[in-house]
């Protein structure tokens, strides 16, 4: 059952609750003039969900559960230890998930942070904290394909873990 989280005077709900410090403005999202077309908001809704199986794959160390998230020609790219480029298909995430080592993580908290949603295109970005040890900020792009949100990329950042 989702939460209702208050954020920035505007109530979301939302199963993902904010991390303290995480009140940004575009926690909810940029409000443009998409705002008032009457499908907005199951829009938005349709897309937390997707983003929730990423999510909950990763706090259970899961790729069973974040597959259906991802379209099967999704990419993942980001930059390794030695400032290199490394990713490509989105196989690669779902490997690294099912083996250590990733190990399910009940204690991680996410967040979504922004929302940006224009006809059948959409991006967003969640920071997790403590998924095995590490934390992350994802960059995800989405489109709305057949009726369904669907990740077509994931761009992330590792940080150093506190």
């Amino acid at each position: 059952m989702p939460r209702a989280a208050v954020i920035a005077n505007t109530t979301v709900n939302d199963p993902i609750v904010p991390l303290p410090g995480k009140t940004r403005h575009s926690f909810i999202h940029h409000r443009n003039n998409t705002m008032n077309k009457p499908t907005y908001v199951q829009e938005y809704n349709a897309i937390v969900e997707v983003l929730n199986q990423y999510n909950e794959g990763g706090k259970q160390a899961k790729s069973s559960l974040m597959k259906p998230a991802f379209s099967e020609q999704a990419t993942i790219f980001g930059v390794d230890a030695n400032a290199k480029l490394v990713g490509g298909p989105i196989q690669g995430l779902f490997d690294i998930i099912d083996n250590p080592p990733f190990r399910p993580s009940p204690e991680a908290q996410g967040v979504i942070v922004n929302i940006d949603i224009v006809g059948t295109a959409a991006s967003a970005r969640i920071d997790t904290n403590d998924i095995s040890g590490f934390c992350f900020t994802d960059f995800f792009n989405l489109l709305k394909v057949e009726g369904q949100w669907t990740v077509v990329s994931k761009v992330y950042h590792t940080h150093i873990a506190p």
